[in-house]
């Protein structure tokens, strides 16, 4: 099957049954359980018998594998990449009790992915709420971490923003076509800043998926936000997280317009973490795709010795 997205090279997709994967871009689509039963989905890009340590990508809050898609097919070639979708996002199942969108069950579940794939270490790369994530990852399974990679993600949220995102996605907003989709999103998340249109496209394709109904909806369960909604008291101490990390090699990236990671926590993260690596990213809000030249580039010499 091809897939085609403006601006974006068309995707060969090998499925299961296939013996080999005949170019880099490919990747197979697997599905395994989760400890209560649900069924949670991955991409599998890359050689599983290759030697360079594999890469976990982890996405947002309420975005899916198909993020990763430009970035798993650049590392395929040297590289194993896992991409999955979280429970209640993409083609992972919704759970019927919402009470289960939360940290530790998502961890959780990265835990039987790596079981499932036999896999005892990876350089995780998580996006936002991807990269919250990877902190709490680092304290349940330390010894699972050869690298990290923030993307515009650290130890302090601005909480502004944060209400402005649960307030959009805690509703189901249909489109017509995607021409309205994409005007939506522009006038919803005017952060969602790239540095090509095309970037913003695919974004936005990444964001719904086609009903029944022929509308375009969100492509996650509206019920994420509860947890988060209904949590009270303190915020968890997210610096004690961050550097319980060290000494794993850390690469960080910022998009420079970012009204989620400010300028200020990026320069601190840089100065109580010891040869973290950290790149702003021009031209670029929200989260950075991963596949601008200036992160391309970190990445290739941050994976060269991982």
């Amino acid at each position: 099957m091809l897939v085609s997205v403006q601006g974006v090279p068309p995707l060969f997709i090998v499925h299961p049954d296939t013996k080999s994967r005949s170019v880099a871009m490919a990747y197979l689509e697997h599905r395994f359980t989760a400890q209560d039963g649900l069924s949670l989905y991955f991409r599998d890009y890359g050689d599983p018998a290759s030697p360079a340590t594999p890469v976990l990508c982890l996405g947002g809050l309420f975005r899916n594998s198909r993020d990763f898609d430009l970035l798993a097919r650049r590392l395929a070639g040297e590289r194993r990449v896992l991409c999955p979708d979280l429970r209640g996002r993409g083609r992972s199942d919704y759970d019927p009790d919402w009470r289960n969108y939360k940290p530790a069950t998502y961890l959780n579940d990265i835990a039987h992915l790596l079981a499932h794939t036999n896999i005892h270490q990876v350089v995780v790369v998580g996006t936002s709420f991807g990269g919250l994530l990877a902190l709490f990852l680092g304290a349940f399974m330390p010894l699972a971490f050869a690298g990290v990679v923030l993307n515009d993600v650290g130890p302090e949220i601005e909480q502004d923003r944060l209400e402005d995102v649960l307030s959009y996605i805690c509703v189901d907003r249909p489109q017509p076509d995607w021409e309205s989709a994409v005007k939506a999103i522009k006038a919803q998340m005017p952060a969602a800043v790239y540095q090509t249109e095309a970037m913003f496209e695919v974004m936005v394709r990444n964001t719904y998926r086609e009903g029944e109904d022929g509308l375009l909806h969100f492509d996650w369960d509206v019920n994420i936000v509860k947890p988060i909604i209904g949590t009270q008291g303190a915020p968890p101490d997210l610096w004690t997280s961050f550097l319980g990390l060290r000494p794993i090699p850390l690469l960080a990236f910022r998009g420079e317009v970012s009204d989620v990671l400010s300028e200020e926590c990026f320069m601190r993260m840089g100065q109580e973490y010891p040869g973290a690596r950290l790149v702003t990213v021009p031209g670029t809000g929200h989260a950075p795709t991963l596949a601008e030249p200036e992160c391309a580039a970190a990445l290739d010499v941050f994976l060269r010795d991982l």
